[in-house]
């Protein structure tokens, strides 16, 4: 016999021994790594095929004396690649998938927002002192109304009613602004 007849042979033997051992222990292996994956099929029968690799390339742990079943030592490595795997997933930032990025709001550039931000700040200047306050305050600041009106030495209704003129001027001012001031 010669050296490629052996391997081939060895080959064939092992490829036997391979598919024996995925007819006999595949659905149990499988349903452990189900679970293990939260029901995502693909990943199971990826982490079956990987776990089943990992046979091939260590025979020595498949023979039948060594255990009385080869399967405690399937479950278990394939238990511990589930684990790896969830475990480098998470160490990654998710993936993003075309459908994901088709569904993202497009977002206008930097000098968009930039001009953007100038034609506000002269927008603001515009108004008078009281409501450019209020303005500052309650919108660019984040204060509270009650808070804006501490501040300022007003009752809250002033402060309300300041906000609601300012904002209306500023539309008027900003036309094609007048959607994002809702």
């Amino acid at each position: 016999m010669t050296a490629g007849t052996a391997l081939n042979a060895r080959t064939t033997t092992a490829e036997h021994e391979l598919a024996a051992l995925q007819r006999e222990h595949g659905r149990p292996l499988f349903a452990l790594l189900l679970r293990l994956c939260d029901g995502d099929r693909q990943r199971a029968e990826d982490l079956v095929q990987e776990t089943l690799v990992r046979a091939w390339q260590h025979p020595e742990a498949l023979r039948a004396d060594a255990f009385d079943s080869v399967r405690p030592w399937l479950l278990t490595v394939g238990r511990r690649l589930a684990i790896d795997a969830r475990r480098a997933r998470q160490a990654r930032p998710p993936e993003v998938g075309d459908a994901v990025l088709e569904n993202a709001p497009v977002c206008a550039d930097h000098a968009e927002r930039a001009a953007a931000a100038l034609d506000v700040r002269e927008a603001v200047k515009t108004l008078t002192p009281e409501h450019r306050e209020v303005l500052v305050l309650v919108y660019f600041r984040g204060a509270s109304v009650a808070e804006a009106a501490e501040a300022l030495g007003i009752p809250p209704g002033t402060v309300k009613s300041r906000a609601y003129y300012a904002l209306r001027a500023l539309r008027r001012v900003l036309p094609g602004y007048a959607a994002d001031l809702h």
